[in-house]
């Protein structure tokens, strides 16, 4: 198993369970770009803002959290996949609308790229719409 599947196990982690970026940026370069094809996160554009905007989601979802199906790595091409999917209720404050206690249960991979053993971009492969409904948000 090489070293950037340890530390992109890690930054996963980290970011999931809402460390926000003061923990994930030790796997991360300063820098690093993130992108999602997605309305919910379309002004994100750094993975620091990425790390924070999953921080600030375990708010109105306190019970967030992964249940992890798939982790490998690329060597060839530095690049390490996540699939998971993210479950929760929304019991508490500050999502778009007043607690609704409905749950999300929604897929989503995450594509690190790695680039001198540290993560330089990462794409989000996530369908918001249907978690978005999911929640009662939309």
């Amino acid at each position: 198993m090489g070293n950037n599947i340890e530390k992109a196990r890690h930054f996963f982690d980290a970011c999931e369970t809402g460390k926000g970026w003061d923990e994930c940026k030790a796997y991360c370069d300063s820098g690093a770009t993130f992108s999602a094809q997605t309305g919910a996160l379309a002004d994100i554009d750094t993975l620091e803002d990425y790390t924070e905007w999953m921080k600030n989601l375990l708010t109105p979802i306190p019970d967030g959290h992964y249940e992890l199906k798939s982790f490998s790595e690329d060597q060839e091409r530095q690049c390490v996949t996540a699939f998971a999917v993210f479950h929760g209720t929304q019991t508490g404050p500050g999502g778009p609308v007043d607690p609704t206690g409905r749950t999300i249960a929604a897929d989503y991979v995450y594509a690190m790229q790695f680039e001198d053993g540290i993560i330089k971009h990462m794409t989000k492969i996530w369908h918001d719409g249907i978690s978005l409904e999911q929640l009662g948000w939309v």
